[in-house]
C-alpha cells in the first residue's frame, strides 16, 4: 500500500504576523525550525522511501529535517510551490481588504476573482494534483513519501488528487504549520486517512 504524507511546512515571521506570503521566499524562525525538527522525528520514523519539496526554503528547509533522519535525499519539484499572491504577498488582511476590497471579500468567500499576479485556484489545484500523480506513480508498492510544502497548495492538491472539485476542497480548513496529511492507495483508490495531524 503506498501512502503519501502531505506536510505543510513550519511556521516563519510572516505566518505570525499574519501576512500573505506566497512565492516570496520567506525563512523558518525558531518557532518553525523546533517544529520541523518534531515533526522531522515522527515521520522519519515511518521510514519514508522518498521525501519531496517546494524550492522554497520554507518548505525546502522543513523537508531536509526529515530526510536527513529518515536518510534520503530531498527531491525538488516547482510544481509545489505556494499559490502565488503577486501584490498581495506581504501583506497582512488588512492592508489586502483596504486595497483590494471586493476582490479580498472574494477571496474570503471562496468565489472566483481576478488580481494580475494572483494564481487562479484550479490552477493551484492542477500542478499539484500533477505532481502527486508523478510522486504517487514513482513510489515502489509499498512505497511512502513525504512532501513538505505550504497550505494553499496543499488543500488544493490533495483535494484534486483525491477527485474532489474545487468547491469540495474549500470545504476543508487550511493545514496548521507542520501538521500534515495523510493519504494512502488501497484496493479501491486513494483516500484521506488523517488531516492537520501534527507531531505535539
Amino acid at each position: 500500500m503506498k501512502r503519501i504524507i502531505l506536510l505543510r511546512h513550519g511556521q516563519t515571521e510572516w505566518n505570525n504576523a499574519g501576512r500573505f506570503q506566497g512565492t516570496t521566499d520567506v525563512d523558518l524562525d525558531d518557532v518553525g525550525r523546533q517544529q520541523a525538527a518534531l515533526a522531522a522525528k515522527a515521520l522519519a520514523s515511518i521510514g519514508p522511501h522518498a521525501v519531496y519539496a517546494s524550492d522554497l526554503g520554507r518548505a525546502r528547509d522543513t523537508a531536509t529535517s526529515v530526510a536527513d533522519l529518515a536518510g534520503v535525499p530531498v527531491q525538488i519539484d516547482l510544481r509545489l510551490r505556494e499559490r502565488g499572491y503577486g501584490p498581495w504577498e506581504g501583506l497582512n488582511r488588512a492592508e489586502v481588504s483596504a486595497a483590494y476590497p471586493e476582490e479580498f471579500a472574494a477571496w474570503e468567500a471562496h468565489r472566483p476573482f481576478h488580481v494580475d499576479g494572483i494564481e487562479q485556484s484550479g490552477e493551484v489545484a492542477a500542478r499539484g494534483k500533477e505532481a502527486l500523480d508523478a510522486i504517487a506513480a514513482a513510489l515502489p508498492g509499498n512505497g511512502i513519501a513525504v512532501v513538505a510544502s505550504h497550505g494553499g497548495v496543499l488543500r488544493q492538491a490533495v483535494s484534486a488528487f483525491l477527485g474532489w472539485g474545487l468547491e469540495q476542497a474549500d470545504t476543508i480548513s487550511g493545514l496548521g504549520n507542520c501538521c500534515w496529511a495523510d493519504v494512502q492507495q488501497g484496493r479501491s483508490g486513494w483516500r484521506l486517512h488523517g488531516y492537520n495531524k501534527s507531531a505535539s
